[in-house]
Parts: structure tokens; sequence; C-alpha cells
């Protein structure tokens, strides 16, 4: 009940539609009622038991008051024109009441529409909002078609199980209760029986229906995982068609997707039982109510006539299908809640990088970066063992060493992607746990090995995250990174979309590009991760060339993998195991005669 809760509460900025849309829906059940009474009268016509009324009474909204005038009405017509136009008349006010619940019917479902797709699109737009907060150290524990697929097939699966059902959840109670409350009216005595026999129906329904729950969320978990195998094989076809992979992805696919076929054979033939062993179990009641209101009838017990009777099943037979519609609801919501769980998973996750209450601003550095006494660790064994390194204001810092070592954690900490668990970072002398997150990253620009780039055009791409920014800003950027060139001469020049990921660039391309996006941005501190350790040379000598103007009067801190990109650098740091273990310049490292220079060794000769 609480999961269903966190959705209902998505309807409260709705509430005003949603009050008209229950207030509009009442309105229909009550001329439904009063359509389905006049079969009364229209037998007693018939079977010429009709005591004429001789005079009305006040009119009040009681049953009794409006029975009885209805009555003098009907009485009226009989006397002046005889008990065929009685017929008539009767005839023509069902139609006109059957005509308003319709009307009203209609209506409550034109209020709830906006609900029901605003309620969605609230809830995607809450769920890619929290994905944009999240540190990075969430998305590396899961899967990203898992992630999308929460956004997508489980986001759906909540419009079309739950939300589809609010309008079930809104009417069919309330026709529950009022049909209900003309039986107790009509024979208090059957209404008990009644009472007895159908929640009896109710306990066997809900028995059944007690592990969709478990089964849809098991087919929603094999969804993500199949959209999981997807992406990665979108990712990865030239790898796969290069090792003649095809078969061995096209089996596991097969797999995944088999089970995912079984769980929903399985979780649509449990559904699917709803409606026939709803409508079995309220035929069954039906038969046995019938049997003992003709049982009361005829025996003369209780105040029911034959044709109130036959009034009485005709009501009772319309208390079925709002039964069996709310049966339908509370399967599919059963449903629709493990799609729920899933989107929660994210919704509830905590995120542990955020502002304090008292965050300080940060406009400029002046002064100094400086890692102290850090230790980091992204599971259980430390990849950064006490880390002390000063990088001063229009310096360059270079870490250097094997993969794995901990240079690239270090660059992380530094925007705060990550949080030192031990130690402490501080710019100017503050930690950076004191600043906000915002200003501290406008502070840094990023320029990846990977370029990440966007579906969009060059000028896009480049005024990534600015703010009304003008051409010639763009093209500046773009001539400093030595993109220009290039750009101009693609078919719309800075308008040219790009493709997917940059897919219609080279990788010195791209990465230029994402110089340009770091030109524009003119963070007063650089991070330079492998910028240029995936290019060839012409690429290279381009790339770095623009990263010689981006370093121009900034501070830099630059991750290397060819150290001939970093000889000029004001310190280089050798890192190994997680440990910084030499330092000092390009030269200075040489004549050491340790790690460094043994990387220079294999490089060289290589």
């Amino acid at each position: 009940m609480k999961k269903f809760n966190k959705i209902l509460r998505y309807i409260i900025p709705y509430w005003p539609k949603a009050l008209l849309s229950i207030l509009l829906n009442l309105f229909g059940v009550l001329f439904s009622l009063f359509s389905l009474s006049l079969i009364i009268p229209f037998l007693s016509i018939l079977f010429n038991t009709q005591d004429i009324v001789s005079g009305p009474v006040p009119l009040s909204f009681s049953p009794d008051s409006l029975i009885h005038n209805f009555k003098y009405l009907l009485s009226q017509v009989i006397i002046e024109h005889g008990k065929v136009s009685a017929l008539v008349f009767v005839s023509i006010v069902v139609v006109i009441a059957t005509l308003l619940k319709n009307g009203f019917m209609y209506m409550s479902a034109y209020f709830l529409s906006p609900i029901r797709n605003g309620v969605i699109k609230d809830i995607r737009n809450e769920l890619f909002a929290k994905i944009l907060k999240l540190p990075l150290g969430f998305f590396s524990d899961e899967r990203k078609g898992d992630i999308i697929s929460r956004m997508t097939a489980d986001v759906n699966e909540i419009e079309v199980s739950i939300i589809r059902s609010l309008d079930l959840f809104f009417r069919e109670p309330m026709m529950i209760v009022v049909y209900l409350g003309s039986l107790i009216f009509m024979s208090p005595q059957l209404t008990v029986f009644v009472a007895i026999l159908l929640p009896v129906s109710g306990i066997v329904i809900g028995r059944i229906g007690r592990s969709l729950r478990k089964t849809s969320l098991k087919g929603q978990r094999r969804m993500g995982t199949l959209l999981s195998i997807i992406d990665e094989t979108l990712g990865g076809l030239r790898i796969i068609k290069a090792f003649n992979a095809e078969n061995k992805m096209n089996q596991r696919f097969r797999s995944t997707n088999s089970f995912y076929a079984r769980l929903m054979i399985k979780m649509w033939r449990r559904r699917d039982m709803a409606s026939p062993l709803s409508e079995f179990l309220g035929i069954s009641v039906m038969v046995l109510v019938m049997w003992y209101g003709g049982t009361l009838v005829l025996n003369h017990q209780g105040s029911l006539s034959p044709e109130g009777f036959i009034g009485y099943l005709a009501i009772f037979s319309q208390l079925i299908n709002p039964a069996k519609s709310f049966t339908t609801a509370y399967y599919n919501v059963l449903k629709g809640m493990a799609s729920s769980d899933r989107i929660d998973d994210i919704l509830s996750a905590e995120n542990h990088i955020t502002d304090k209450p008292d965050s300080a601003p940060i406009i400029d550095f002046k002064e100094a970066i400086e890692y102290r006494n850090v230790n980091f660790k992204y599971d259980r064994d430390y990849v950064l063992k006490n880390i002390n390194l000063r990088i001063e204001k229009g310096k360059t810092v270079a870490l250097v060493g094997q993969s794995g070592s901990g240079k690239s954690t270090i660059a992380d900490l530094l925007p705060r992607f990550y949080d030192v668990e031990e130690g402490e970072i501080l710019i100017d002398g503050k930690n950076i746990k004191d600043y906000r997150i915002k200003d501290l990253r406008n502070l840094m620009g990023n320029v990846n090995q990977e370029s990440i780039l966007f579906n969009d055009s060059f000028f896009n791409n480049i005024a990534f995250g600015a703010d009304s920014v003008k051409e010639p800003d763009v093209i500046h950027a773009a001539k400093v990174a030595n993109a220009h060139e290039f750009i101009e001469s693609t078919r719309y020049g800075y308008y040219t979309n790009i493709g997917d990921r940059g897919g219609k660039l080279s990788g010195g391309q791209r990465q230029r590009v994402s110089i340009a996006r770091a030109v524009l941005k003119n963070p007063p501190i650089m991070i330079l991760d492998e910028a240029t350790s995936a290019l060839d040379t012409e690429s290279e000598r381009l790339v770095q060339d623009a990263l010689f103007k981006l370093m121009e009067n900034r501070t830099s801190l630059v991750i290397a993998h060819r150290l001939s990109t970093v000889q000029h650098a004001d310190e280089i740091c050798v890192l190994h195991e997680g440990k910084i273990v030499e330092r000092g310049k390009h030269d200075e490292l040489i004549a050491l005669k340790g790690v460094y220079k043994k990387l220079h060794d294999l490089q060289m000769f290589s």
C-alpha cells in the first residue's frame, strides 16, 4: 500500500481535476441507479400492481420523498393518459437518465485524462532529474540498459497497469457503495446474505493474485537485462564482427529472451484468470441470491414484492461489473507495482555528494589546489594511498604511471565526481566539500581520453553547458582548438549534425571539438585525461597544439599515457599501485633512473 501511495502523491498537483472527476462519476452512478430503479414502476404498470398515489409530499433528497413523488407523477400520467402512455413516459425517463449517466461518465474521463498523462510526465521528469543528480558511483553498479528499461518499459508499465486503472479506483468503489446502499434500502435481509458471499469470492481472487507482483518484478528485471545486451551489442558491433562472435551474442540474447517470454506467459496467464474467475464467482453469487431472494418472496418474508425483487436483481447484476472491473484493476496494480518498485530503487537512491547547508560560493581560483593525506577506495581495496600533492595556480602537474595506478581517480576527486573518504582536497586553503558543487565545477574544464559528444550540431556541442553563446565566440574557440577548418568544410558548417557520439568524425576531430568546448568555457583549472593517447601522429600533433593553447595561463592537471606530451610540465608525479613514488621535472626523473626512467625507456623502444 505504501508503494501505491507513492504513486498517488503525484496526483496531488491535479487535485481539482481529480475532485471534479470524482464528482462527475458520482452523478453518473446516481443516474445509472435511477435508470435501473425505473424497472420496478415499469413492471408494476405492466403487471397491474401499481398503486395510485393521490398526492405529493414535500420534496427532499430522501429516498422515500423521491420515490413517493415519482409514483404520484406516474399516477397522474396513468389517470390522464392511460397505462400505455405511462410506459412510454417511464421509457423516455430511462433514456434521458442513461444519456445523462453516460454524459457524466465521459466528462469524468475527460478530466481524468490530463491527470493520467500528467502523472506519467511527472514520474519521467523526476526519474530523469534524479539520474542527473546521482553520483557516478551509482552507475558503476548498474547496467545502462537496465536504467533505460526503468525509464521506458517500467514507466510505461505504470501507465498501462496503474494509471489507466485510476478511473476504476475512482468509479467502481463508488458504484459498489451506491448500489449496495440502494440494495440495503430495498431489502436489508437479502443484502446481508450478499454481504457475506462477496468477501468470500474476494478472498479467493486475492489468493490467486499474490504471486503476480513477484513474477512481474522478475520479468521487468529480465527486460532490463535484454536492453543491456542490445545496448552492449550496438556499442560493440565492430568487436563482435571482428571476433566472429555473432553466434555467441545471438545465443546470449535468445537465452535471455526465452526466459523473459516464459515469465511473461506465466504472468499473463495469472492476469487473464482475473476476468473469467471473477465472472464465474459473480454468476455463482447471483444464482445464490436468486435462490435466497426467491425464497423470501414466495414465503412472503420481508417487504420485497415480485417486481421489487426483479429490480433488486437488476441492480445487483450491475454490481457484478464494477466488482469485476475492480478485481481486474487490482491485478493490474499488482503487476504495475513491480515496475514501481524498480523505479523507486532509483528515486530513493541516496546521493552522498551534495551541498552542505552552509556551503560557500567560489567564483575564482586564486592560490593553489592541494591533496592532503588522501585515501580512497571504490569497494574494499584502496586505489589511492596517502596522496599529498600541491598544484600552484598557473602550474601544470602531470600524472603518469601504469594503468590502474589511480591517475584518473585523482582527477575525478577534484570536481567531486566521487568524494574523498580519508584526507581532504583543498582549493585556496578551503575543503572543496565546503564549496557549492556547481560553483566548484564551473572552475574546471575537462577533456577526456574518450571524447563525449552528443547527437547534435558542432555549434551545440561546443556551446554545451553555456547560456546565450554567440557564434563568434564558438568560432574563436574552434580556431584555438584547431577545429575551425574541418568544421567549415562540412555541408552546413557549425550547424552540421555530427551523429551519435560524434560518429561522423575521426578520433582527432572529436577530440578537437571537445577541446573547443573546454576553450569556450574558459575555466581557470583544466583536467586533461590522456587526451591524445588514442590518436595517430598527425592528429596528435594538431590536438597537442590545441592543448598547449588551452593550457596557457591556466592551472592544469594532466593525465598522460605518452610521456612525450608532458616533458614540459612543471611537475611530474609518478604513481604506482595508488601511491606517488616519484616526483619532479622530466630531466630530474630521468636522472633518478627509477620507475619514470623505465616507463620512458619502454616508450622510446616501443
